[in-house]
């Protein structure tokens, strides 16, 4: 089974590829660049260099969300895209669990955190009993200290990982009460790899839709949306 996957959802855009378990190529860019100049030419130098007839992959797995709205947006068309041309199904892969499968088979319990900006956090709470993932928190739009307050109410060590850790590092030292450690950078963002791996799984399962079902999940309002029933709320006030 071969599986394309692809993560725009934050600041790095990656596209990777599994084939049976094995990762074939990984292309990975956290660098100052939007994902529409980068996620076409990555998968494109990916499949060079990995000698990859697109036709052959079983599946698109895409990172569908929660994240950047842009950044979605942008990973949504391209994975839908593809799958239209190549009559290839997708597989929604939620953000914040692939950002969890990082760190599988993780002994503490995992907690991803990504910025939203607003001191909310896209977060969730994740075990691991060998390889196999158990989502203690379903991902969710919340406050950081919502999230520290489950966590030191679950009492268990726990390993952060994601974009949100350094902006939230300070409020993390300062109110957590559990045991507590920050992955490294090899695996603290999201990973195609990550994705695509997942997507063997939920594959395996029959979790797939057609490109044209494909929708991210946003979990909340954009900026643009909230002004706008913010200045409707206060028409009507």
């Amino acid at each position: 089974m071969k599986i394309l996957g692809i993560d725009s959802s934050g600041l790095v855009a990656s596209v990777a590829v599994t084939e049976d378990d094995n990762l074939l190529g990984e292309f990975t860019m956290n660098y100052k660049k939007t994902h529409s100049q980068t996620l076409l030419p990555m998968l494109d130098e990916l499949a060079k260099m990995i000698e990859l007839d697109l036709n052959t992959i079983d599946a698109i797995a895409v990172s569908g969300g929660p994240g950047s709205f842009t950044g979605l947006r942008i990973g949504s068309a391209t994975a839908k895209g593809l799958g239209l041309a190549l009559e290839k199904p997708l597989i929604h892969i939620p953000t914040v669990d692939a950002l969890a499968y990082n760190l599988c088979g993780h002994r503490d319990m995992v907690c991803p955190l990504m910025d939203a900006r607003r001191n909310q956090t896209y977060t969730g709470l994740y075990t691991f009993d060998g390889n196999k993932m158990q989502v203690e928190l379903a991902q969710c739009a919340v406050g950081i200290d919502e999230i520290v307050e489950k966590i030191n109410e679950k009492q268990r060590a726990v390993v952060f990982l994601g974009d949100g850790v350094p902006v939230f590092e300070t409020y993390i030292r300062e109110q957590i009460n559990v045991p507590y450690t920050f992955a490294p950078a090899h695996v603290n963002k999201q990973r195609a790899a990550a994705v695509a791996a997942l997507g063997e799984i939920y594959y395996k399962e029959g979790k797939t839709e057609t490109a044209a079902e494909h929708r991210p999940d946003y979990l909340r309002l954009s900026q643009a949306e909230r002004e706008r029933m913010e200045r409707e709320n206060a028409k009507h006030a």
